[in-house]
């Protein structure tokens, strides 16, 4: 299936926007970037492993040859690229984006072209389908952990090395450490592998 590596989705979706709109999401960026606590409500969702929005002026493309003038695009938009990479199906993820960040994507996607606004979600997902595009290459160091059995991973480890500590401990202290210790790490021994199949 395109854009999915093993629990791992890479959506990347475009959009145009009048160049004039442009300089508004380019400050609700540079805002975002001067008080990064505005932006909480995505940090919060723990399926998301990044999500990214770029502005490409529309005399900002690359031409192969700059030199020659024919081939100068006359493009009347910009464009707006979203690019993340989450854990779960694409319903899922387009139904919490809708849900938790409605008022934050209004604001950043209502300057593109056709916009139909987040709620209702189905509008909302066919826009989103209309410019996305396919990932090409996608690279992952651990494609069967979500971003959860990371996090888990880590508490794993964090507690593993404290009972490396305690290993010297006579027999008997040494098991009640190690009975603690499964205790406090039985809940994040999940299971890595493949996702559920699903858009």
């Amino acid at each position: 299936m395109p854009n999915l590596n093993g629990k791992q989705y890479a959506m990347n979706a475009i959009s145009p926007m009048k160049p004039w709109k442009s300089w508004i999401v380019r400050g609700f960026f540079l805002f975002l970037g001067y008080f990064p606590g505005a932006g909480r409500d995505l940090n919060n969702l723990s399926f998301i492993h990044f999500a990214r929005w770029v502005i490409v002026g529309r005399k900002q493309f690359p031409r192969l040859d700059p030199n020659r003038a024919e081939h100068k695009d006359n493009l009347r938009y910009d464009y707006l690229l979203f690019f993340s990479n989450f854990n779960g199906t694409w319903n899922q993820y387009i139904d919490a984006f809708s849900a938790v960040l409605s008022a934050g994507l209004d604001f950043i996607w209502r300057r593109s072209e056709k916009y139909p606004g987040a709620v209702p979600v189905t509008p909302f997902k066919t826009y989103i389908q209309r410019g996305q595009f396919e990932t090409d290459y996608y690279y992952s160091a651990y494609p069967h952990a979500a971003t959860n059995d990371v996090k888990a991973a880590h508490r794993v480890q964090a507690a593993f090395d404290s009972l490396d500590a305690k290993r010297d401990l006579p027999p008997a202290e040494f098991e009640q450490a190690y009975r603690q210790f499964v205790l406090q790490v039985q809940t994040d021994l999940g299971a890595t592998g493949e996702a559920p199949v699903g858009t």
